[in-house]
């Protein structure tokens, strides 16, 4: 029997991008056996754009009452793939155009990564490129001391700590082990988090040749340098996540350069006293904020 994958979009008002990643998902050539989509509560003419998939049995469309951010989206949409019986979760942003053979290629990739390794693979993701077909800065894997291990056996794979949620496949079984991703981030460093957790055992592999394209405003990574009044909200949820995981789930090593870094480039940055106070209160608050993960209900 051929094992079923199910790819989950989280989207919120993203109605000008959704329709081309869903599109771009349902010509893999190695075909997805559902797409579940997570509407974030969207306030935009997402359910209208939506609604025109609502005769395809492959596309499953859950609306959440309320915004719920990525980690919230996602916890959901990997749950509702899981009760699903998906064997593979393929999870993506909702700007993320994926290649036609990236979904093919990962799940080879990721079988001879097994295969080369001797063991599991805790998750694979794909190569992510900008727009302009540039690396897309925001979307760089965390490789391992040995990430070369796989490339010195011919394979086209890396071995990584970390990813963003930006075309990651997911087996069941670490579904099973480890759980979700924490709700409570909301959005920032629930992908970091989650990916870093369910490495526990073992590294995970970015497939360089299954390629997607993050269609974001600008080419720029996480930098507290850029922080103004309009973003704000977002680098506060980032402080506190990081500073919660370092805390409790890091050493407090990582936890001091992660403040002395985020400091520097808050002041490099020119950013105002206010909005450095604002970091330092988030800072705080993650030493006593540490969520639990939720498991998801076994269905098999």
């Amino acid at each position: 029997m051929t094992d079923q994958v199910a790819a989950v979009v989280v989207t919120y008002n993203r109605v000008d991008k959704l329709g081309r990643v869903l599109d771009s998902i349902l010509a893999q050539s190695r075909p997805v056996d559902r797409v579940i989509v997570i509407d974030n509560a969207s306030t935009d003419s997402t359910p209208q754009l939506l609604a025109v998939y609502d005769d395809d049995p492959r596309v499953e469309i859950v609306r959440l009452d309320s915004n719920t951010g990525g980690a919230g989206g996602f916890a959901a949409g990997m749950e509702r793939a899981y009760e699903r019986g998906a064997d593979w979760v393929w999870i993506m942003d909702d700007d993320c155009y994926t290649e036609e053979g990236a979904l093919e290629k990962l799940l080879a990739g990721h079988a001879e990564a097994e295969k080369g390794l001797g063991r599991n693979v805790p998750y694979s993701c794909s190569l992510v490129r900008y727009t302009d077909g540039s690396i897309c800065e925001m979307n760089n894997a965390g490789p391992t001391w040995d990430w070369g291990r796989l490339i010195a056996q011919g394979q086209r794979a890396v071995l990584i700590t970390n990813c963003s949620f930006v075309s990651v496949l997911i087996p069941r079984r670490s579904i099973a082990k480890y759980g979700l991703p924490l709700v409570e981030y909301f959005i920032w460093f629930d992908d970091m988090e989650y990916t870093l957790r369910i490495s526990a055992e073992g590294p995970g592999v970015q497939i360089i040749d299954s390629v997607v394209t993050h269609d974001m405003p600008e080419n720029r990574g996480v930098n507290f340098g850029d922080l103004n009044p309009g973003n704000a909200w977002k680098f506060l949820y980032g402080a506190r996540n990081e500073s919660s995981y370092r805390w409790h789930h890091d050493d407090k090593l990582a936890w001091l350069q992660f403040v002395v870094t985020t400091y520097a480039w808050m002041v490099k940055g020119g950013v105002g006293r206010r909005l450095q106070l604002k970091v330092a209160k988030q800072v705080l608050a993650g030493l006593k904020f540490d969520p639990k993960p939720k498991m998801a209900r076994s269905v098999r």
